[in-house]
């Protein structure tokens, strides 16, 4: 895909300005590709495993230079590794990881991502699934009307989303470039065809650490803390003929005429709705002068928290695959120009 691969050029070239980088991966899906991927056994015994198989699918320029692989056919698990060629280490460096991916078929639900493997993950690599532990998994997912990119790292054994969905997600049939750059100083960026849709701080955009500050387990409200903001208005009386009968009885109704009291009983005149009735009394409300506001406890410093152990949120130094696993309704998206450095 030619595009993804000016964009990938022009990476280069900005990396390369600011430190000399090195390229751990870098895979353009050219006639020898299988060579350099292995393609998962998972789920070839159940018959729902997919294929890549490479093309430059219905939209390109050049054929052989634009190729890259698609998932077909319909309704599989689509899953390949390929190793690194050492094992990546960023320390004080940035990690970079790029791919285009170009959904052809107007993906309607399924993955589009791309994900980052450690070493000690190597035995698994042959049967490689959604259960294989990961380090980082990077790119859109699309299903109906949920669309947004992933952006998932794995801290200390567990998997951290991203606390707030990124939505910034390509829906058309075209290639698009998606790009992530975590930086040493723990901050990051993720760029669709090289225009910045998010940024900020890892450890405030991910839940990596407990919180710097908790509410006070040892504090409690105090008695007079008032959280009423409206309150009764005493000056508002119920007047005194406010409580009346729902219902009457009717002053006009008479007793019919065949009326046998020996054997009807005792007439009772019909009830009709009173037209006094005023309804249950609500006094008034007003602004309660003594309200403060819902109470809460006092910050303080989190006793769980250690200071400086997100000092290298940024920081993976075993990662040694690249891989893909997803699984796809309808397929046909298209997978060119990974690239991985830092």
């Amino acid at each position: 895909m030619r595009f993804g691969a000016y964009v990938l050029g022009a990476l280069c070239l900005s990396l390369a300005a600011s430190v000399q980088a090195k390229v751990y991966f870098e895979e353009t899906f050219d006639k020898e590709w299988e060579s350099r991927w292995v393609k998962s056994s998972w789920k070839t015994q159940e018959g729902t495993d997919g294929e890549f198989v490479r093309t430059a699918g219905k939209y390109f320029a050049d054929a052989e230079k634009d190729a890259g692989v698609k998932t077909t056919p319909d309704a599989r698990f689509y899953a390949m590794s390929a190793e690194m060629k050492e094992t990546f280490d960023n320390k004080g460096k940035d990690l970079v990881l790029q791919f285009s991916v170009k959904h052809e078929q107007k993906l309607d639900c399924g993955g589009g991502y791309i994900k980052l493997v450690p070493a000690s993950s190597a035995a698994d690599m042959p049967a490689f699934s959604g259960d294989v532990p990961y380090s980082i998994m990077f790119g859109p997912d699309i299903c109906g009307g949920t669309k947004h990119t992933h952006v998932i790292f794995t801290y200390e054994g567990k998997n951290i989303l991203r606390t707030k969905k990124l939505t910034s997600v390509a829906t058309d049939e075209l290639t698009h470039v998606y790009t992530l750059i975590v930086h040493p100083d723990n901050t990051y960026e993720v760029l669709l065809d090289l225009e910045q849709v998010a940024s900020g701080e890892l450890e405030e955009d991910w839940e990596f650490l407990p919180p710097r500050e908790i509410h006070d387990p040892e504090a409690s409200k105090p008695e007079d803390w008032d959280e009423r903001k409206l309150i009764p208005d005493p000056s508002d009386v119920k007047p005194e003929d406010w409580d009346q009968p729902d219902y009457i009885p009717d002053a006009e109704a008479e007793i019919p005429d065949d009326w046998d009291e020996e054997e009807d009983g005792e007439w009772e005149r019909p009830e009709i709705k009173n037209p006094d009735y005023k309804g249950e009394w609500r006094q008034k409300q007003m602004d309660n002068p003594d309200y403060k506001g819902i109470w809460e406890a006092p910050m303080i410093n989190n006793p769980e928290y250690v200071e400086g152990s997100g000092d290298e949120l940024y920081r993976y130094s075993d990662l040694k695959y690249v891989a893909f696993e997803l699984w796809q309704g309808k397929s046909g998206s298209i997978f060119d120009n990974i690239f991985f450095t830092h």
